[in-house]
C-alpha cells in the first residue's frame, strides 16, 4: 500500500513538473495593414518558427458578425486584420510592432497600394496600456529612422471584439501561393 502510494506521488509529481515547463503564457496582439492575406503570410513566415500563431479577422467596427462581404463595402468601418498568439518570452511586442512598420506603407490613409477604403487601414489594435505604450515608442522610434518626411499615419485602437473571418481567408497564400497579395507587402528593411 505504501509503495503504491509512493508511486501515486510520483506520478502526479512528474504531472506537475511537466505542467508548469509546457505551459507558458501567451499574449494577443492585433494588427491592420491592407488585405490581411499577405499580412499573415509574412507574420507566419517570419515568426511561425518562434511558435507565433496567426488569425485574420475583422475588427474595429460597429457591425456585429461581420462577413467578408460586409466588410468590402466599408460600411461596417471593420479593418481587415491579423490576430497574433505570441509568448513574449520568445518574441517581444515591440519587434512584433517593428515587423508591422517593415512590412506596409503605414503613411497611406485607408490604403495599401491598390486596396483603399477603411478595411485597408493601418492601425493597431492593442491589448493592454503596456502594448499602448510600447507601440507608441516604436513608432516614434521607426518614424525617425525610416519614414522621415513621410508621416506615419497608424491609428492607435483600444482591442475590442475581434471576428474570425471565413474559413477560405485563414492561411490563404499557404493554401494558395499564386493568390493575390498586396503589392505593398513587402519588408523595408
Amino acid at each position: 500500500m505504501m509503495t503504491a502510494f509512493i508511486s501515486r506521488v510520483s506520478q502526479l509529481k512528474g504531472h506537475f513538473t511537466n505542467f508548469s515547463t509546457l505551459h507558458t503564457m501567451t499574449e494577443r496582439a492585433t494588427f491592420a495593414a491592407g488585405c490581411f492575406w499577405g499580412v499573415e503570410h509574412l507574420y507566419k513566415k517570419h515568426f511561425g518558427a518562434d511558435g507565433v500563431t496567426t488569425k485574420v479577422g475583422y475588427t474595429g467596427g460597429n457591425a456585429d458578425d461581420p462577413n467578408y462581404r460586409q466588410v468590402c463595402t466599408g460600411s461596417t468601418n471593420h479593418a481587415e486584420a491579423v490576430e497574433l498568439t505570441f509568448d513574449p518570452k520568445r518574441v517581444s511586442y515591440a519587434t512584433l510592432v517593428e515587423f508591422f512598420y517593415k512590412m506596409h506603407d503605414p503613411t497611406t490613409v485607408n490604403a495599401q497600394g491598390p486596396d483603399v477604403g477603411t478595411q485597408y487601414r493601418s492601425a493597431i489594435f492593442y491589448h493592454t496600456p503596456e502594448q499602448k505604450e510600447i507601440a507608441e515608442k516604436v513608432t516614434e522610434e521607426v518614424q525617425a529612422k525610416h519614414f522621415q518626411g513621410k508621416k506615419i499615419v497608424t491609428e492607435f485602437i483600444p482591442a475590442g471584439k475581434f471576428w474570425d473571418a471565413e474559413e477560405y481567408h485563414q492561411l490563404y497564400l499557404e493554401k494558395n501561393p499564386t493568390g493575390y497579395e498586396c503589392p505593398t507587402h513587402f519588408l523595408r528593411w
